[in-house]
């Protein structure tokens, strides 16, 4: 969220906003035909085993596809992102996970040994953890990695309409034109960002 208000006021300052136009944004990736959202989905896939976060692509993915396949590249390119980590944890990188999250994996891998998939459910719908880390640990947790995907897949969704239906029409916030797409995504935005601190709170 703060990304996002950062970034926010930076185009806004830097008066980049009026050159970047929604329409011929997407008019442009659209010209590429498959290869945008295929290239997209590469980067999105890549993204996460580099450590580099996944807000400032989904943000991006909003603003050109839209919310409908913005939604659906978005998802796709996160869980194959959060498929690649867990595989190389646990097939090529054990090591040096190990030695990354330290014991700090050790109690995680005891959740999914009590609760399975539900324990991959809990942390995307709730992110009291980086992403990015999780995903190296769960690869190091004795889960299927069918379970992992899966429950991936599914309770991620919910984080990534929030961010694709806000960044979707973002542009034309700085035009004025406050669509009930922005004021939606804006909503489901703080409701996500909200939920690791009223968990942490109700936690104590």
């Amino acid at each position: 969220m703060a990304f996002i208000i950062a970034a926010v006021v930076s185009i806004k300052l830097s008066g980049l906003d009026r050159h970047l136009d929604q329409e011929r944004l997407r008019t442009w990736i659209s010209s590429y035909g498959a290869w945008g959202p295929i290239a997209y989905i590469i980067l999105y896939s890549i993204a996460p085993s580099l450590m580099f976060p996944g807000v400032p692509i989904t943000v991006a993915g909003g603003i050109l596809f839209g919310p409908v396949g913005g939604t659906i590249y978005t998802s796709i390119g996160a869980t194959i992102g959060a498929s690649i980590a867990f595989l190389i944890s646990r097939y090529l990188g054990r090591d040096w996970v190990e030695a990354m999250l330290k014991d700090r994996w050790k109690e995680l891998d005891a959740k999914v040994e009590r609760q399975g998939w539900k324990v991959v459910a809990f942390t995307r719908l709730i992110p009291l953890f980086p992403f990015n880390m999780l995903n190296y640990a769960f690869g190091l947790t004795r889960i299927r990695f069918s379970h992992y995907f899966f429950a991936s897949f599914i309770f991620m969704l919910p984080g990534v309409v929030a961010y694709i239906l806000f960044s979707s029409s973002l542009l034309g916030l700085f035009r004025g034109n406050v669509s009930g797409e922005f004021v939606i995504g804006l909503i489901l935005v703080v409701i996500v960002s909200a939920i690791p601190i009223i968990y942490r709170r109700k936690s104590h």
